[in-house]
């Protein structure tokens, strides 16, 4: 991912940088048809490419706007013969924009964040209004037909953006978060409202997979894991807008239309801002369309990366000589053990007790005596977004691998303390306050990694080919672990008690812990194409 921080981008000049990037023979690698005469003519510089050395973007607010080189300027097309490009032009920096369109993608996190959460705060008022005050069984279908519908959408997301696009189905996608919030709004019975949550969920569904994946490939290497990032920080901003919008509702009632309401003008700004935005050049050069990816890459980093990128592309095998992967596909022997991988993250994600240490944060934060529902709420949801700043700002330092394995361990860490605060008579005086003390530290450690690497390191991790649908695949394993651990989490309370529960899930990031210690790779400051390369060899 790019140098960002949901859920994680010349043959003779001097290079700053302090790792190699293997030897490459252009020729050894598989050819789209046509590029016989391309691949002769880059044979003599093949011994140059081993030497090449990946350029460090050091930092500072320009760095979100440009793209270092990687490799030397070659020319990708048959039109140019590499040897006549000029060597002095291979340190020119790109000049093209992408923080503007990374923003209108998070449109979608803000979305996905704000329908999560937005029901919280409302409930109570809507279940007046629409006579379902007593039935407890219809509230909980008010909650979770939205995690129902996200499964849904998260499983068609990913064969609609390889169909469609990546812009294309975020247009597409913003029919249902509009409408579904509207219906919400208005509705005048519970039948409406289930309807207006389930398309809102199949909305976020789609969002949840399609932000990550478009972030993903629009960003230059050096800030791919910062920009990556954000997309966990607006979903963060989104649940925090949420629990705001909810503050009018003790004086006004009815004010709770007014929330779902809001979410439509987003919806209506991610569509239109869409329309504007470059397609992915991964994309586009997947489906053979090499001049639209030609545009896309100058639109999005300045027409001095169109060669350099396009050489990646192409030295990748990204191009349309290989049929588009299916389904089943995903789990054939060449592609199983990194889509394993992604799927495994999202489950230790979930099983690790997130949702847990949410539910239970209002009463932990009233046994400290803290018994303001929305300061306790604003407590975490403060915690959440922090942990996520600071890990923006360490993922294209420290990596991704590396602050996974941190946020686990600290998430266990917390898990104990948490339990043993409820368990061990000797900390009673501070049970309270070790309560809390636990409970936020939980969250920013899994806002330091647990939340936001998985998003970001999965469109990284995966081949371009089965990428759109990898991403879906282990964004639906992330909701159905979601409905499943909220649909039996208080029961297995209510039969083993909350301090077992505690230690389970310190359990899970352990061994957390050795699977991401195993079997993730480091991606941080390398092309989504280079990455694939070594997968490929690893295969």
């Amino acid at each position: 991912m790019m140098r960002c921080a949901a859920t994680g981008g010349g043959c003779v000049a001097s290079w700053s940088g302090d790792r190699r990037l293997p030897a490459v023979n252009p020729c050894s690698v598989r050819m789209p048809t046509g590029n016989d005469g391309w691949c002769a003519g880059l044979r003599s510089r093949a011994a140059d490419l081993a030497g090449l050395e990946m350029a460090n973007l050091r930092g500072g607010v320009g760095g979100l706007f440009r793209a270092s080189p990687r490799y030397g300027r070659l020319q990708a097309t048959a039109a140019v013969d590499p040897e006549d490009i000029p060597l002095e032009k291979v340190q020119v920096k790109s000049s093209g924009h992408v923080l503007p369109y990374v923003g209108v993608a998070c449109l979608g996190a803000i979305l996905f964040g704000y329908h999560l959460g937005v029901v919280n705060g409302a409930l109570e008022y809507l279940a007046k209004d629409l006579g379902i005050a007593e039935n407890a069984v219809l509230q909980g279908w008010v909650v979770s037909t939205s995690l129902a519908g996200a499964t849904l959408g998260s499983f068609t997301g990913g064969s609609l953006a390889d169909k469609f696009g990546r812009t294309r189905t975020f247009i597409l996608d913003a029919v249902p978060l509009a409408l579904g919030a509207f219906l919400s709004a208005t509705a005048q019975d519970i039948r409406t409202m289930i309807i207006g949550r389930l398309l809102a969920g199949i909305g976020i569904g789609v969002s949840s997979a399609l932000v990550p994946l478009y972030i993903s490939e629009i960003s230059p290497t050096e800030i791919r894991g910062t920009l990556g990032t954000v997309n966990q920080l607006f979903i963060c901003i989104g649940i925090l807008a949420a629990l705001l919008a909810g503050l009018p509702l003790a004086g006004n009632p009815a004010w709770w239309r007014t929330m779902f309401g809001i979410a439509v003008v987003p919806s209506i700004l991610l569509a239109v801002g869409m329309a504007f935005s470059p397609e992915s050049p991964r994309w586009l050069f997947q489906q053979g369309k090499v001049t639209q990816a030609e545009l896309a890459v100058k639109r999005l980093y300045g027409k001095e990366m169109v060669t350099e990128i396009m050489f990646d592309l192409r030295a990748s095998g990204q191009s349309s000589s290989e049929s588009e992967a299916g389904w089943f596909d995903l789990f054939s022997k060449r592609y199983w053990k990194v889509v394993s991988v992604g799927a495994a993250l999202f489950l230790f994600q979930q099983l690790a007790g997130i949702n847990a240490v949410v539910y239970y944060s209002t009463s932990v934060f009233r046994s400290a005596g803290i018994a303001s529902d929305v300061a306790a709420s604003a407590l975490v949801g403060a915690a959440n977004v922090f942990g996520t700043m600071v890990a923006s700002s360490l993922m294209d330092k420290q990596g991704r691998k590396s602050l996974l394995i941190t946020s686990f361990s600290g998430m266990g860490a917390s898990m104990l303390l948490l339990a043993f605060s409820f368990t061990w008579k000797a900390l009673a005086p501070y049970s309270g306050t070790l309560a809390v003390v636990g409970t936020v530290l939980y969250v920013l450690s899994f806002a330091l990694g647990a939340g936001p690497v998985p998003a970001l390191l999965l469109p990284e991790i995966f081949a371009s080919r089965i990428r759109a649908k990898a991403v879906a695949l282990s964004l639906g394993m992330h909701w159905v672990s979601n409905f499943f651990i909220g649909l039996y989490f208080l029961s297995v309370v209510s039969k083993f008690g909350i301090s077992n529960v505690y230690l389970g899930f310190a359990s899970v990031c352990a061994l957390a812990v050795l699977y991401i210690a195993g079997n993730v790779v480091e991606t941080k400051g390398r092309s989504l194409e280079e990455i694939e390369r070594e997968l490929s060899v690893a295969e």
